[in-house]
C-alpha cells in the first residue's frame, strides 16, 4: 500500500513511444558497436520545484545530464535508458530529442530521438524533464538507472555514476522547505526546558505509577534468579540482560535476588500488568511480579533501563535505585508494520527489529509480505511465487520476473529487489518473536496489490500449459479475457486478483493454508491473518466475463456487493484455519451507493464478523472515518498516514529521507497525536474541527490499540530503517503503552498549552538523556537519527539549541561539516563566518546540520 503515495493520485496518461524494430536494427547497425555502460555518467537536479504554478497539482522540472566518460564516443541511438521514478514523468514538457515511455509501476525508459546526436569522449547533453508531481523530497527522484543496449536486449548494465543534486536555491525548494529555517527550528526547540535526569520517570515508556525509595541495591555478582518452570524463558532473559555486567561467581557468600513471580497485580486488568520493586531491606532483592509470562518480559525491560549505562568495568557491578514500579499499558494492541514486499530485508534484519520493539514493549510486528513489488514467503505448491514474484531485474516480457521498482536496478542479484523467507527463516522469525512475546501478524494483500502473486500465476499456468497439463489455470488469479481499464495509485494496470474465477480461492485456500502450517510448525498458532482490502482502484473488474458470469449466477447488482462476496469466501477460509482476518479499513468501508465521490462509510455486510480494520486514511474526508468504523462496531487499530506512518520523511528538508505525500511527521507530531481525541483543532485545543464524529462510548471500545507503519518505498539498508523508526518509535510507545497524558483530558486551551508543554520536556529528556545515550552504549550501530540544531542570529552571536537535551553540539567557521575534532559549542558562538552547527552522540556519530551566515 501507500504510494498514492507513490504518486500522490497523479493518474495523468504517458507517452508511449518506440521506433520501429527495423529502424532501430538500422541504427544500431550505423553506429556500430555499444560502448560499456560505466562509461556513462549522470547528473539530475531539480531547475524549478513548481514549474507550472497554475497546473492544480504542481510538477517540478528537472535537468538529467548526460555525460560520456569513456575513451569511445557514445552513439545517438541504439540504446535506452531505464530508471524508476516515484514522482513520474510529464508525457508533453520534456525534452524533444528523447522520448519517455512509461512501462509496469514507476519504471520509465527513455530513448534516444532525432537530433540526440553522438556523445565524443567528454562531451555532455543535457535533458529538460517535467516530473509529473513536484519533488519536494530527494527520495521522489529518479534512481536505478541502467542502460539496455539494442544489440543485447535482454542485459542491464547498471550506471554507477549517478549524481543527484540536493536543492538549495530557494526556486528548487517547497515552501515548506524554505521556512524551515535554522531559526524556525530554534523557536520550535524553545519550549523543550532542560531537567534534572533524576527527576525523570525512570523507564520509558512511562510507567502507570512509580514510587521512588531510600537506598539502593547492589549487585557484585550474578544473583541468583528464582524463577518457576513456567518462567525458564524469562529466567534465561534476565540471565542474559545481567551477564554482560556481572561476573559468575558461584562461591560468593552474599549473592542478591532477582525473583520473577506469576500472580494477582493490582490496577489495571491487562495481562501484561506487572510491578516491580527493588528492595534494599532484602539483601538486595528484586522482586517483578506480573499476570503472566508476557508481562514479567515488560517488566525486564523496565529493569535494563534501572541499569546503569555500560561504561564502567563488569567488576564493579550494578547499582539500582530503590524503587516501587506499577505498570500496565494503556492499549492491548501496540504494533508496527515493517513492508518487506516493496524492498526485501533479510531474517537478520526482522530479528534485530524484533529486538528493538520488545525494548519499547511493542507487542505485535505486522509484516507486510506481499504486494505488486514482491512476494516474500515460500509457499508449498506453489513455487513461481518466489521463482518469479521474489525476483525482480531487468526482463523482456516479464513472465520470468519482476520488474526492477523503487531503485533496485537490472540485476536479480538485488538483495533488496529480490528475496524471500524459506520455511525455515519464516519459522525462526516467529520463534523469536514468541520468546520476546511478539505477536507476528503476516500480511497477504489482496485483490489489489497483488501483481506479484498475479503474474507469478500467470507463469505456473503458461508452464504447465506448455506442458499439455489440464490443470493448468488451478491457480490462475487473472481472466485472460478481462478487458477492464483501470490504473492503480502505482501506475499498475494488471495487478488485481479476480473474484470471478475459482481458481483465485483456490489460490488464496492454498496460500493461508501453509501460512497456517508454517505457524504450527514454529509452535505459535497463526492468530490474526492480515487479508489485505486496500486501494482496488476504479475499473477493476468492470469488464471480466468471468466477474459477470459469476455476478449473473449469484443476482450481484454491482462491484460493490462482488467486493463483499469475495471477502465473505476469503474471510470463511481464514477462519476454517482457526485465524482472525483482519483487513485495511475498506474491509469495512465502502462508498454510498450511486455516489462515488462520496466520503467512506460504514460497511454493514461484515460488522457482525468483526475483523479488525487497520485505518491508515485520515486524509481530508476520512479525517474521522476511524471513529465512524468504530461507532458502528468494527474493532479497529489506528494507524494515521498523518501521524504513525513513519515512511513519511521528519522533516521538509529535501535531504531528509522519507516520502511526504501525507504530511511530514517529526518526534513531536507522534507525542502530539492524541488517538481517542484525533479530531481536535488542535492537541491542546479541545475545540472539534466542525463536521467530524467524535468516539462514542461505544467506539472508544472498539479501539484495540495503535500501530506505527514502514512501507519500503524508499526503505533498503537497515540503516535507512533505524533512521526513520527512531527516535520516533519512542514516542509511538509512550502513546500506545502509558494513560491519557494530562495534557489531553485539560478542560481549557491555555492549560493544556502549559501541561503540554511540561510533558513533552519529560518526555524529551527522557529520550535525550538516558534513552539514546543508552541505546549508543548498548547498540552502537543503531543509526537513529540525530535532529538538525537550531540556530538564531543576534547581536552578532549565534545561540544554538536541540530537539533534544544530552547531545553535544560542534561547530565551523567556513560551512564546512563540523567533525569530532571541531570546536564544541559551550554558548553563544562569537566567531564570524558561515557558521554551521551539528549535534553529536556519545560515540561522535554526527546528525543534520544547520549553516548560518554570520560574516
Amino acid at each position: 500500500m501507500t504510494a498514492r503515495r507513490v504518486a500522490g493520485g497523479c493518474l495523468r496518461a504517458l507517452v508511449f513511444v518506440a521506433l520501429s524494430a527495423a529502424l532501430w536494427a538500422a541504427l544500431v547497425s550505423a553506429v556500430g558497436a555499444a560502448p560499456a555502460a560505466d562509461g556513462l555518467a549522470l547528473r539530475w537536479e531539480i531547475e524549478r520545484n513548481v514549474a507550472d504554478p497554475a497546473h492544480a497539482d504542481g510538477r517540478s522540472r528537472a535537468t538529467l545530464t548526460l555525460t560520456n566518460r569513456g575513451a569511445e564516443a557514445w552513439p545517438a541511438a541504439g540504446w535506452a535508458l531505464y530508471f524508476n521514478c516515484q514522482a513520474g514523468i510529464e508525457p508533453e514538457g520534456h525534452d524533444p530529442r528523447v522520448a519517455f515511455e512509461a512501462l509496469a509501476g514507476t519504471l520509465y525508459r527513455m530513448r534516444p530521438r532525432a537530433g540526440f546526436g553522438t556523445l565524443a569522449p567528454g562531451q555532455s547533453i543535457a535533458l529538460q524533464v517535467l516530473h509529473a508531481e513536484v519533488v519536494a523530497k530527494m527520495d521522489k527522484a529518479p534512481k536505478g538507472p541502467y542502460v539496455v543496449f539494442d544489440s543485447a536486449p535482454a542485459e542491464g548494465q547498471a550506471i554507477n555514476a549517478f549524481e543527484r543534486v540536493v536543492p538549495t536555491r530557494p526556486e528548487q525548494l517547497s515552501d515548506a522547505a524554505i521556512a524551515l529555517t535554522p531559526e524556525a527550528i530554534y523557536r520550535r526547540n524553545e519550549a523543550t526546558a532542560t531537567l534534572a535526569a533524576e527527576t525523570l520517570p525512570p523507564v520509558l515508556p512511562s510507567p502507570r505509577a512509580f514510587e521512588r525509595r531510600a537506598g539502593r541495591v547492589h549487585w557484585a555478582v550474578m544473583p541468583v534468579i528464582d524463577a518457576p518452570g513456567a518462567l525458564q524463558r524469562e529466567a534465561q532473559q534476565a540471565t542474559a540482560l545481567l551477564a554482560p555486567r556481572l561476573p559468575l561467581a558461584a562461591q560468593a557468600t552474599v549473592r542478591g535476588r532477582l525473583r520473577l513471580r506469576i500472580g494477582a497485580v493490582p490496577g489495571p486488568a491487562s495481562p501484561e500488568a506487572y510491578t516491580l520493586v527493588v528492595d534494599p531491606a532484602g539483601h538486595g532483592s528484586v522482586t517483578l511480579r506480573g499476570r503472566t509470562p508476557a508481562a514479567i518480559a515488560r517488566g525486564l525491560q523496565s529493569l535494563r533501563e534501572l541499569m546503569p549505562l555500560p561504561d564502567a568495568a563488569a567488576s564493579e557491578g550494578v547499582t539500582l535505585p530503590a524503587l516501587r514500579i506499577a505498570d500496565a499499558p494503556r492499549f492491548a494492541y501496540r504494533g508496527l508494520l515493517l513492508d518487506v514486499a516493496r524492498n526485501f530485508q533479510p531474517k537478520a534484519t526482522v530479528l534485530r527489529l524484533l529486538d528493538l520493539m520488545a525494548r519499547y514493549k511493542l507487542n505485535t510486528l505486522h509484516l507486510h509480505l506481499a504486494d505488486d513489488e514482491g512476494w516474500r514467503l515460500a509457499i508449498d505448491g506453489l513455487p513461481e511465487l518466489t521463482e518469479v514474484g521474489a525476483v525482480r531485474g531487468h526482463t523482456l516480457d516479464g513472465a520470468d520476473r519482476l520488474p526492477p521498482a523503487y531503485g533496485s536496478g537490472p540485476s536479480v542479484d538485488d538483495p533488496h529487489g529480490s528475496g524471500f523467507y524459506s520455511h525455515a527463516d519464516y519459522v525462526e522469525i516467529l520463534r523469536h518473536a514468541a520468546a520476546l512475546h511478539i505477536e507476528v501478524i503476516p500480511e497477504i494483500e489482496m485483490p489489489g496489490h497483488s501483481r506479484a502473486a498475479v503474474k507469478a500465476m500467470q507463469a505456473r499456468s503458461a508452464r504447465l500449459a506448455a506442458a499439455g497439463r489440464a490443470d493448468a489455470a488451478g491457480f490462475l488469479l487473472s481472466d485472460p479475457e478481462d478487458a477492464s481499464v483501470y490504473r492503480s495509485p502505482q501506475f499498475y494496470t494488471d495487478h488485481v486478483m479476480n473474484p470471478g474465477l475459482a481458481s483465485t480461492y483456490a489460490f488464496i485456500e492454498q496460500v493461508v493454508a501453509q501460512v497456517a502450517s508454517l505457524h504450527r510448525d514454529a509452535g505459535v498458532p497463526l492468530r490474526t491473518l492480515h487479508v489485505g482490502a486496500d486501494e482496488l482502484p476504479a475499473g477493476a473488474w468492470e469488464r471480466s466475463p468471468a466477474c459477470a458470469r459469476l455476478m449473473q449466477s449469484l443476482g450481484l447488482r454491482s462491484r460493490a456487493e462482488l467486493w463483499d462476496h469475495f471477502y465473505r469466501r476469503v474471510i470463511a477460509i481464514v477462519r476454517a484455519h482457526g485465524a482472525q482476518p483482519a483487513g485495511w479499513e475498506e474491509l469495512g468501508a465502502r462508498r454510498p451507493p450511486g455516489r462515488d465521490a462520496a466520503p467512506l462509510e460504514p460497511n454493514p455486510a461484515f460488522i457482525a464478523e468483526r475483523p479488525p480494520l487497520f485505518v491508515w486514511n485520515n486524509l481530508d474526508d476520512a479525517a474521522d472515518l476511524a471513529y465512524r468504523l468504530a461507532n458502528a462496531g468494527y474493532p479497529i487499530v489506528l494507524a494515521p498516514a498523518t501521524a504513525l506512518y513513519f515512511d513519511m520523511a521528519h522533516s521538509a528538508r529535501p535531504d531528509e529521507p522519507g516520502v511526504n505525500w501525507a504530511a511530514t511527521i517529526d518526534l513531536d507530531t507522534v507525542f502530539d497525536y492524541l488517538p481517542l481525541d484525533a479530531t481536535r483543532v488542535a492537541p491542546t485545543d479541545p475545540a472539534r474541527r466542525p463536521g467530524l464524529q467524535p468516539l462514542s462510548a461505544r467506539g472508544r471500545g472498539q479501539v484495540l490499540g495503535l500501530e506505527a507503519t514502514l512501507f519500503s518505498e524508499t526503505v533498503r539498508e537497515p540503516q535507512r530503517i533505524d533512521y526513520l523508526l527512531m527516535p520516533r518509535l519512542l514516542a509511538l510507545a509512550e502513546c500506545a503503552w502509558a494513560g491519557e497524558p494530562a495534557w489531553a483530558r485539560a478542560s481549557g486551551h491555555a492549560v493544556a498549552t502549559r501541561l503540554h508543554a511540561q510533558a513533552w520536556s519529560v518526555f524529551a529528556n527522557q529520550v535525550g538523556q538516558r534513552v539514546l545515550p543508552r541505546l549508543a552504549a548498548e547498540w552502537p550501530d543503531l543509526n537513529y537519527r540525530i535532529a538538525p540544531p537550531g540556530l538564531l542570529k543576534q547581536g552578532g552571536r549565534v545561540w544554538v539549541n536541540h530537539q533534544l537535551p544530552g547531545f553535544s553540539a560542534r561547530y565551523t567557521t567556513d560551512g564546512s561539516e563540523p567533525g569530532p575534532g571541531s570546536p564544541l559549542v559551550a554558548g553563544p558562538i562569537g566567531e564570524h563566518g558561515w557558521i554551521r552547527v551539528a549535534a553529536f552522540d556519545r560515540n561522535g556519530r554526527r546528525g543534520l546540520s544547520s549553516l548560518v551566515d554570520n560574516r
